[in-house]
């Protein structure tokens, strides 16, 4: 039994029905304002929810007339800024929350037996303030784990590293998060692919999508987190194998739907469409009508953004063919979309 979220802020419109397994890492996704700090800091116990309940391993924590601290919850967090002490050597940040919670003999051999096993062993006796952001990073993991919580909170704790750092972390992470209830908020699908096997996506304050990682990065059906995998994702009527955008405006696709038409989506990558000004004809694939919203340079591709049926569309195209194809914004083109790069569901 993990963690089981059914619980609401007022104030700041968040509205959360969501199930978090145990002995899995669960990454949190969603686009700013999503309601992800707000998730943390409910199951952290630094928020009161105002309605509904909270309940780790079975345990509530916060509901109706009953709200437990923080302290109490067997709660760890990692986050960005690794936030050690900084009149502590590093061993005394370590040896801080054994300490806090009245464990004295045993705190010096817990704490760096916790250092070694994450390579820190050596910096013990060195002032916090004097170790590099990938060392403080290790050096903060080890204080949240050395209390052997029940719960590993991370809050985008590679965001602040470089490349070089980075890498080692989400490596050392990977050893330490599994077996684990853990629940990371993070905007690198690195550390989803990585770190994750659970996958939460929240959008304005609800939950939109939710369960293993590779179900629902296959089949993307929020903007946000088409955007986050680098696909179009669309919504409309699915019926055997063509989404309805429109009346009399469909999209043919791999996967046919089971029985009578339903509501559906359809997911494919910018590099599956080609722009057009005139029907480019093939069997296999579609053309739709659309117009141009915008143009961005990235690198050595253009995005071209389209509306077709009030969706966005990204379209991945070269500098040379947006010059000769004239596009600017507010022309009228045809988008010429694979069938067999459609994914329908």
């Amino acid at each position: 039994m993990g963690i089981e979220i059914q619980a609401g802020v007022a104030a700041r419109d968040v509205q959360l029905d969501v199930d978090i397994p145990a002995g899995q890492c669960t990454a949190i996704l969603g686009p700013n304002g999503a309601g992800k700090s707000t998730l943390l800091d409910l199951i952290s116990g630094l928020l009161k929810p105002t309605s509904g309940s909270i309940r780790i391993r079975g345990r509530e924590v916060a509901g109706h007339e009953k709200f437990v601290p923080t302290h109490r919850r067997g709660v760890g967090l990692l986050a960005q800024d690794p936030l050690l002490f900084p009149h502590l050597n590093v061993l005394q940040n370590v040896e801080f929350g054994l300490r806090s919670r009245g464990v004295t003999g045993e705190a010096e051999r817990v704490a760096r037996a916790q250092l070694e096993l994450l390579g820190c062993g050596h910096l013990a006796e060195n002032l916090s303030t004097g170790v590099s952001g990938g060392q403080a990073q290790r050096i903060a993991l080890a204080r949240a784990l050395v209390t052997d919580p029940e719960v590993l909170l991370l809050d985008e704790p590679l965001a602040a590293l470089d490349a070089v750092s980075a890498p080692e972390i989400r490596a050392v992470l990977a050893e330490h998060v599994r077996q684990r209830t853990t629940v990371l908020v993070t905007h690198d699908l690195l550390d989803v692919l990585v770190l994750a096997q659970h996958v939460v996506v929240l959008n304005k304050g609800r939950v939109v999508a939710s369960g293993p990682t590779a179900e629902v990065l296959a089949r993307p059906r929020d903007a946000y987190l088409a955007n986050f995998l680098g696909v179009n994702v669309l919504s409309g009527v699915l019926e055997g194998t063509e989404l309805e955008l429109a009346p009399g405006l469909r999209l043919r696709g791999l996967e046919a739907s089971a029985g009578a038409a339903t509501a559906g989506w359809a997911s494919f990558p910018a590099t599956a469409v080609t722009l057009h000004r005139n029907n480019p004809h093939g069997s296999a694939r579609n053309t739709l009508p659309a117009t141009v919203r915008a143009i961005e340079p990235r690198g050595q591709v253009v995005r071209v953004l389209c509306d077709l049926a009030g969706q966005q569309v990204a379209v991945d195209v070269t500098p040379q063919s947006v010059a000769q194809l004239e596009v600017a914004v507010g022309t009228d083109v045809l988008l010429a979309i694979k069938a067999t790069a459609v994914a329908l569901y």
